[in-house]
């Protein structure tokens, strides 16, 4: 169990790390800008800085920073959700096709539909992968790990087949933002995109914080959980809404953005237990920071923006190889 001390330094570490994103990038790094600028539009005086410098932290930077914390909070914490119904430590949102389901969502509402708001429509093809996922995983009988994962990877690979049908037959203009969401990046952020983004992400994290003490029973079999008086299928549906709702206006907003739903929770839980009254907050703050750093890496390391899908996909195989040959040992997992 973790000391409050370690705590606070997690909690001020994040926060510095947040605040030095606000100072990289393509234009240099100044370490004291952020907080002029800060000062001047709270005081209504520019405090010596330049409309553009201004321009590059407020408008492009600060919103982008924010948009990567928003979204690496929510995969985070539906990650360490649905490790907790489906008691499956090596599940996630991608690859429970939760990410699938999303981008296809979004291409359908890009494609077709350009009045159905885009995160309601990712929103509702990210819940009806995770049911087409558990559905597929219960025709072997009992839901498995292995067929829980076997049955992510069948119906992502479905759902990408049609998102790729669709980039197939829809107009190029709109075929380029649907190929962004597919790498998932942050580079069109800005605040629209925080505003439209803000309000189903903060449902869904409110919504798992609340019920975060539930997990601890759901994690449990289905028949301890039933005899402490869970409604074990209810609950599971309410808890995958949540994470749908989280994930889909996170895909809405960036794309798809592997592995941080699958990382975070084993690192947090290495250090808090699994505890999900702990686990859940600290995975949302471990997941908006590890994103941020992941983001900041993308827009630094070259003098082009990468894809920040790129980043957490190479650090979060060789991680899903470990977690693998953990549980070939029997050092993972839920009992």
């Amino acid at each position: 169990m973790p000391s409050k001390v370690g705590v606070w330094i997690i909690v001020l570490g994040g926060v510095l790390i947040l605040y030095l994103s606000l100072c990289v990038g393509p234009a240099g790094f100044e370490p004291f800008l952020p907080l002029r600028i800060l000062e001047g539009r709270l005081q209504g005086t520019k405090a010596g800085v330049s409309p553009a410098l201004v321009n590059i932290i407020w408008e492009i930077r600060l919103p982008r920073v924010i948009l990567a914390g928003l979204v690496g909070a929510a995969l985070a914490s539906s990650g360490a959700a649905l490790q907790a119904i489906f008691r499956n430590p090596l599940v996630d949102p991608y690859l429970l096709g939760l990410s699938a389901g999303g981008a296809l969502g979004c291409a359908v509402a890009v494609a077709w539909f350009p009045r159905v708001p885009i995160p309601l429509a990712a929103f509702f093809f990210s819940y009806l992968a995770a049911v087409l996922t558990y559905g597929v995983a219960r025709l072997s009988g009992e839901v498995s790990r292995l067929s829980l994962i076997l049955s992510g990877v069948i119906v992502s690979a479905g759902l990408m087949a049609l998102v790729s049908l669709i980039k197939f037959l829809v107009d190029p203009h709109r075929m380029a933002e649907i190929v962004t969401w597919m790498m998932g990046s942050f580079a069109l952020s800005n605040w629209e995109a925080v505003r439209r983004t803000l309000g189903p992400i903060v449902i869904g994290l409110l919504g798992l914080y609340i019920l975060r003490f539930r997990l601890n029973l759901l994690s449990l079999s289905e028949d301890e959980a039933r005899s402490l008086g869970v409604a074990v299928e209810e609950e599971r549906a309410l808890i995958m809404a949540l994470a749908a709702l989280t994930v889909g206006a996170g895909v809405a907003a960036a794309g798809i953005v592997g592995w941080v739903g699958l990382m975070v929770p084993h690192l947090v839980r290495l250090w808090s237990g699994p505890d999900h009254r702990r686990l859940i907050p600290l995975s949302m703050w471990t997941g908006a920071v590890l994103l941020v750093i992941s983001d900041s890496l993308a827009r630094t390391l070259t003098s082009f923006d990468l894809p920040v899908g790129i980043i957490t996909s190479l650090v979060g195989i060789p991680f899903f190889v470990y977690l693998l040959h953990r549980e070939r040992l029997g050092g993972t997992g839920y009992a």
